[in-house]
C-alpha cells in the first residue's frame, strides 16, 4: 500500500507538470493547433519529470553512464507511446464534448492516470527489468 501511495504521489507530480506546461503553452501561444502544441509540450515536460522520479524512487535505477541512461530513457519513452495515445484521446474527447479548458484538463488528468497505471506495468516488465532492476 505504501508503494502505491508513493507511485500515485509521483504520478500526480508529473501530471501537475504536464498540465502546468500545457496551461503555460496555451497562455503563450493561442494560434493554429495551439491545443496540439500544448499537449505535446506538456507530454514532453511530464515525460522528463516522470522518468527522473520513476528511475530514482520507483525502480531505484542507476545508469552505468550517460549513454546507458539515454538508451533506457529511449526505451522508457517508447513504452509511453501507447499510454500517451490514451492520454491524448481522453483529453481531446473531453475538449470536443465539453468545449471547456477546465474539463479538457480534467480529461487529460484522467487519461494520464489510466496511462500511468498501464505504463508502470510496461516499465516494470520491459524497461527496468532488462537492466536487472525490477
Amino acid at each position: 500500500m505504501k508503494f502505491a501511495a508513493i507511485y500515485a504521489l509521483l504520478a500526480a507530480i508529473a501530471m501537475g507538470v504536464n498540465i502546468f506546461a500545457q496551461t503555460l503553452s496555451i497562455h503563450l501561444y493561442s494560434g493554429f493547433a495551439s491545443i496540439a502544441v500544448s499537449m505535446a509540450i506538456g507530454t514532453g515536460a511530464g515525460l522528463i519529470v516522470k522518468y527522473a522520479l520513476d528511475k530514482r524512487y520507483i525502480f531505484r535505477f542507476k545508469a552505468e553512464n550517460l549513454a546507458h541512461d539515454g538508451r533506457i530513457f529511449l526505451l522508457y519513452s517508447l513504452m509511453g507511446v501507447f499510454t500517451t495515445a490514451i492520454f491524448w484521446a481522453t483529453e481531446l474527447a473531453f475538449h470536443f464534448i465539453f468545449q471547456s479548458a477546465e474539463l479538457r484538463y480534467l480529461g487529460g488528468a484522467i487519461g494520464l492516470a489510466i496511462g500511468y497505471l498501464i505504463k508502470y506495468e510496461l516499465d516494470k516488465r520491459y524497461v527496468f527489468r532488462r537492466q536487472g532492476v525490477a
